[in-house]
């Protein structure tokens, strides 16, 4: 009963109210709409914000472990490969076009802070303790799947798989010069060199105004998604079952790498969740700007409205189990 709450005061926080706010306002054909240019702000801001707590949270670290060094380390890997296998799924058992399927890789490799929320808020009712370095595993793990997504999209168009120089110059160049990719990477490295010091002179910008970002933010996504609702086709079954499927696989990947290391039931549970969640803030943040021509009427329901869900409802009381079972219980 408590998790069917949790679900429902999730659903009903500001930000999926906004963005279900965005997507009436565009159906009924209002002139409410945000600007080119304040959209790519909010995009960059959200980047900025995500990217320097990350950072702080993992300069504040000042001990390392085997388990901790490993677990960072896995993250950015998982992160980063997960999307290609994701990809190869939609393009076999789905007719998405490229970008729009290599953005919903995307989000299925990087993370969902609500979800990590709800699912430390589950630990501690439970009573079961954590190691606090799984907040820089987070924030390690948003990044490293955007650059596969644009990896997968640019190497997938026909002038790409002709030239090996175009391939070397979207690698060396194209990747990692794009200004999502570069404000969240920038951001991260900032905040780990200035650690809590750099966090309490940007918490008035960084912290305090975020959660009204994130709702105007949501907001244009919702515009956004009812501009693009005639892509709504190519929402079919196979694809619906891509965000019930593809976030139990990675759950199971998390798991096992838990299990590798060593971690202890909690922190490995949280690694299990970050690998089955899929973004719907840091990943639609940069492929707005990164990559427009992919549709977000496909890639956004997806996420917000299948997986989300699924793993507040469902996935975090699973994921539990199975830590208990395969890690030890406490």
């Amino acid at each position: 009963m408590e998790i069917f709450l949790t679900l429902r005061d999730n659903l009903l926080s500001p930000p999926i109210l906004f963005f279900a706010l965005g997507l009436l306002a565009g159906l009924i054909k209002s002139d409410l709409h945000f600007p080119d240019h304040v959209s790519r702000y909010l995009a960059l801001y959200l980047m900025m914000a995500i990217g320097f707590k990350g950072g702080a949270a993992l300069g504040a670290e000042s001990v390392l472990s085997f388990t901790m060094v490993a677990a960072l380390l896995g993250g950015v890997v998982i992160s980063f490969l997960m999307p290609f296998p994701v990809y190869a799924i939609i393009r076999r058992t789905t007719k998405l076009d490229a970008p729009t399927a290599a953005a919903v890789a995307a989000h299925y490799g990087s993370i969902s802070m609500v979800t990590f929320v709800t699912a430390e808020a589950f630990l501690k009712n439970m009573g079961v303790p954590y190691e606090s370095y799984i907040i820089a595993v987070l924030a390690l793990m948003e990044a490293p799947a955007i650059v596969a997504a644009l990896i997968i999209a640019r190497t997938a168009q026909p002038a790409v798989k002709q030239h090996d120089g175009a391939l070397r110059r979207i690698l060396t160049h194209d990747i990692f010069t794009n200004g999502a990719i570069l404000m969240l990477l920038g951001a991260l490295m900032i905040g780990a060199l200035t650690g809590e010091k750099g966090m309490a002179r940007m918490e008035g910008f960084l912290v305090v105004p975020f959660g009204g970002v994130l709702c105007l933010f949501l907001l244009d996504m919702g515009l956004l998604v009812a501009r693009q609702i005639h892509h709504l086709k190519a929402f079919t079954w196979p694809l619906a079952l891509v965000g019930l499927y593809v976030p139990l696989l990675g759950a199971l990947v998390g798991l096992g790498f838990a299990r590798l290391i060593g971690m202890d039931v909690g922190t490995g549970m949280l690694l299990t969740v970050l690998c089955a969640s899929a973004s719907y803030i840091a990943v639609p943040a940069a492929m707005r700007s990164a990559m427009p021509e992919a549709k977000a009427a496909i890639y956004l329901p997806l996420s917000l409205g299948i997986t989300f869900p699924l793993n507040i409802a469902f996935g975090i009381p699973l994921y539990m189990a199975l830590a208990q079972q395969f890690l030890g219980t406490p």
